[in-house]
């Protein structure tokens, strides 16, 4: 069967649990386009650092919602002018070929005419104005992309730009693109538009497409899918292997503190001072081994120290704010 499925909810983690459970459940013999819109959220990708790619600072002060993704790829802002699409069948039947000319052919039928760049960006005179990101399970492929029909550029750097601090990360990086929207290129053109027009297209191609059958979608499993996208364990804690470096001038002297981070959890720690109290690497080393990289955890172990190993203290807690 030919599915579509459009989903109700702009809450990210709604979303993205209910994309998880669609490639998890999808029947080798069904084919889906899944769409959906979400608030004001950032979007990383399965191996990717937060700390690396994300103010995290501002995304908490905006109230933006963090997401990590089961797929690869870089990291993407969304907002209420960002359609996402996820098409999914089995591997013997995907063609990505045929998936890119849907979207195309879309765009056409709207007076748009755009180009593929590399395996999985779609542009606009070199300007990028959607991603793709790929994952498999049971023999079930997806594609989900965006499509940036009027989302907010402007704030891209906000959220996406991390402030200036020395850090040392593994794993996939983003890689930054100049980007456009089509609302430069059709200036009435609405994510509804877009979406009807995406779906005439996939219809042509694999025939008309029904609605998914929504009463058969086990809310329970979605809610525990969403359980984990929420967790602290998978969204910070499955951050890559990094080193995260402080250093500053103090009255009394300069010192760097080295964190080796893993899993989000402080594995080693490491101070290099000139300070002429020559015990206070000792007292500071080990002092945050095991403890979650966040700064709730760190401020119970810090708050009781006192002289330099304070001034320390305070200054990681400030950086980290």
């Amino acid at each position: 069967m030919n599915y579509v499925l459009i989903s109700p909810s702009m809450d990210a983690y709604d979303n993205l649990a209910l994309d998880e459970y669609l490639l998890n459940t999808l029947s080798k013999e069904d084919r889906i386009l899944y769409f959906y819109v979400n608030r004001k959220a950032v979007i990383i990708g399965r191996n990717q650092n937060p700390w690396l790619e994300c103010n995290l600072n501002q995304l908490n002060a905006d109230g933006v919602q963090l997401v990590r993704r089961i797929s690869g790829g870089g990291c993407v802002y969304h907002d209420e002018g960002n359609l996402n699409f996820s098409f999914m069948c089995h591997e013997s039947r995907y063609d990505e070929g045929e998936q890119t000319g849907i979207i195309l052919k879309a765009l056409r039928s709207l007076g748009i005419h755009a180009e593929t760049t590399g395996r999985n960006d779609i542009a606009i005179d070199g300007r990028k104005f959607s991603g793709n990101a790929y994952c498999r399970r049971g023999g079930i492929q997806q594609r989900h992309g965006t499509l940036l029909v009027n989302s907010d550029l402007t704030v891209f750097d906000r959220y996406l730009k991390v402030p200036e601090k020395k850090m040392v990360a593994k794993g996939v990086k983003s890689v930054r693109s100049r980007i456009t929207k089509l609302m430069e290129y059709k200036a009435d053109i609405t994510t509804k538009e877009m979406m009807e027009e995406v779906i005439k297209a996939y219809s042509a191609q694999y025939g008309e497409a029904v609605n998914y059958p929504i009463e058969t979608i086990d809310n329970g499993e979605i809610a525990r899918l969403k359980e984990k996208s929420m967790s602290w364990e998978w969204k910070m804690g499955e951050a890559p292997a990094f080193d995260y470096i402080f250093e500053n001038r103090f009255d009394w002297g300069t010192a760097q503190i080295c964190l080796t981070v893993k899993k989000a959890v402080i594995e080693k720690t490491l101070v290099f001072s000139d300070s002429l109290d020559a015990s206070l690497s000792a007292r500071m080393e080990g002092i945050l081994n095991g403890v979650r990289f966040e700064k709730e955890e760190i401020q119970q172990k810090l708050v009781f120290l006192e002289g330099e190993s304070r001034d320390i203290a305070e200054y990681i807690l400030g950086t980290l704010k």
